[in-house]
């Protein structure tokens, strides 16, 4: 049994280390083409191609949005620095404000750190180790996905297989109907001939010929097999898919259409018109389903 994918679907998963704690979710919506979206912080912008390359080896197509959050678990990951020249800046312009104002002059080293930007927090910018952490993180959400995606596209395939059966049965219900549409056509066409050229002298065989000729047009047994043909197609799909098959299927259904509008331009029955639309609207169910496949 084939195994067919939805583009819709979400999974999510934690990784760490004693450094680093990495949480990732990815939601995947449908889309004609692969587009994916990062959502991380800044710090991991230089593994941004490992991770692409991560969910393009999973998913083909689908909108997809990545989140990312990073943990940094490090101790005395930061340092403190001090701006020499602004603190000995500040003391200088404090002394002169002092003798100016005939106030008493800073005297604590309190007061000059205080002032802004004078100590400066300095954070280890390394990711030496997190990039384990991140893929594995990445890897499980893309599995928790899949996982999704997989049981979405179960229950597609079991839908799909019930309307193909409907789809079969219309199909061999117009079977049946062609070759009384095709007799009472070329009955009445008989008929009609007959008596508009009863006063000439026409060869009785070229009334047949003509009849024959145009009770033709009405006969849609060649849209029949081939609406047939592509059940199969479908259904074979079904069977052994074991990747994208969205735009395989899309295809099908779109020549499904086609020969059931053939069908319809052709049958000159009303319960054969009834079963076209009947087919139609299967044909469009179908089609709406396979829009959510990868």
């Amino acid at each position: 049994m084939g195994v067919l994918r939805s583009m819709t679907g979400y999974g999510e998963a934690v990784a760490e280390n004693e450094s680093f704690k990495v949480k990732a979710a990815a939601r995947a919506v449908n889309q004609r083409y692969l587009d994916i979206t990062l959502h991380a912080p800044v710090q991991l912008a230089s593994l941004e191609v490992q991770v692409r390359q991560a969910v393009k080896a999973r998913v083909a197509r689908g909108k997809l949005d990545l989140f990312l959050t990073l943990t940094d678990k490090r101790e005395g990951s930061a340092s403190v620095r001090c701006n020499r020249q602004l603190a000995s800046a500040y003391q200088q312009a404090l002394n002169e404000l002092s003798d100016y104002l005939h106030v008493a002059r800073p005297d604590d080293v309190q007061e000059i750190a205080a002032y802004p930007d004078v100590l400066q927090v300095e954070a280890d910018a390394s990711l030496t180790g997190c990039e384990p952490v991140l893929m594995e993180a990445v890897a499980g959400a893309l599995r928790g996905l899949d996982e999704m995606r997989c049981r979405e596209g179960e229950a597609l395939a079991a839908d799909f297989r019930e309307r193909l059966t409907v789809l079969t049965s219309l199909k061999e219900r117009l079977e049946q109907l062609a070759p009384e549409i095709v007799a009472a056509h070329r009955a009445r066409l008989e008929q009609m001939l007959g008596e508009l050229l009863a006063a000439q002298d026409i060869d009785e065989s070229r009334i047949i010929q003509e009849t024959a000729l145009y009770a033709d047009k009405v006969n849609y047994t060649e849209e029949t097999v081939r609406l047939g043909s592509h059940f199969a197609q479908f259904s074979s799909i079904l069977a052994s898919a074991d990747g994208p098959v969205g735009r395989k299927l899309d295809f099908l259904i779109q020549e499904m259409n086609r020969e059931a509008n053939t069908i319809g331009s052709k049958c000159n029955s009303a319960r054969a018109a009834q079963l076209v639309v009947d087919l139609k609207s299967e044909i469009e169910k179908l089609r709406e389903q396979v829009q959510n496949i990868e």
